[in-house]
């Protein structure tokens, strides 16, 4: 483990860091409303449009997104599904989703801590887009874990992440994703990889999520 902390530790040194990880999001997203310009740049749309056009189904019946920072992706994913909850630690941030998303009422916009703290209930849609190295290696681990027990039988893990090394995070892409498959055993269905982004689509391997259905298991 490094001796910041950010590559693994107990839960009491994760705990520890997660005032200082919100205090400095939300001071992002005060200097600055579009810190990665999530509504100006290019780049961010096509990643958008190719997350959106990697989901398996038209339509889902309850959504969570994890970092959902202004909530640009939460505006296009409230399409795709029944009931969305997009949720960021960041207060700013989910001020600003808030507003964004006010004429739609089937999506809500919380402030939340994850893995620490989780929403109820059973989703069929869990989309973790560009936040996973801001969380150690046991965080990381631990927000696999709340994403399997709250996922349903046909549910679908959409992960998508910038693959560069970031000057404040031990971890990049690849590596967040990595931690995530293989502590969850979900199975790819889908996969887009290019120089800078990863994004992947997973699912219940075909036979568990038969027998899941069918009430076997």
């Amino acid at each position: 483990m490094d001796e910041d902390g950010r590559t693994g530790g107990d839960g009491r040194r994760d705990a520890a860091r997660q005032p200082e990880l919100t205090a400095r999001l939300d001071a992002l997203h005060a200097r600055n409303p579009d810190p990665w310009g999530f509504e100006t740049r290019f780049y961010e749309a096509r990643k958008r449009a190719l997350t959106l056009a990697s989901l398996p189904r038209a339509a889902f019946v309850s959504g969570l997104e994890v970092g959902c920072s202004i909530g640009v992706l939460t505006a296009e994913l409230a399409g795709r599904a029944e009931r969305l909850l997009a949720v960021d630690v960041s207060a700013h941030a989910v001020a600003a989703a808030r507003s964004r998303l006010a004429g739609h009422r089937h999506v809500r916009v919380e402030q939340l801590q994850v893995p620490a703290a989780w929403p109820p209930g059973g989703f069929d849609l869990v989309v973790v887009s560009e936040v996973g190295y801001y969380l150690t290696e046991q965080e990381i681990l631990a927000l696999a874990d709340r994403i399997l027990a709250s996922l349903e039988p046909d549910g679908v893990v959409v992960l998508c992440h910038w693959r560069h090394p970031l000057e404040d995070s031990a971890l990049d892409g690849d590596r967040v994703h990595e931690l995530l498959r293989t502590r969850t055993g979900l199975a790819v269905l889908a996969e887009h990889c290019e120089e800078d982004f990863r994004l992947e689509v997973l699912v219940r391997p075909p036979a568990i999520s038969v027998a899941r259905r069918e009430g076997l298991i």
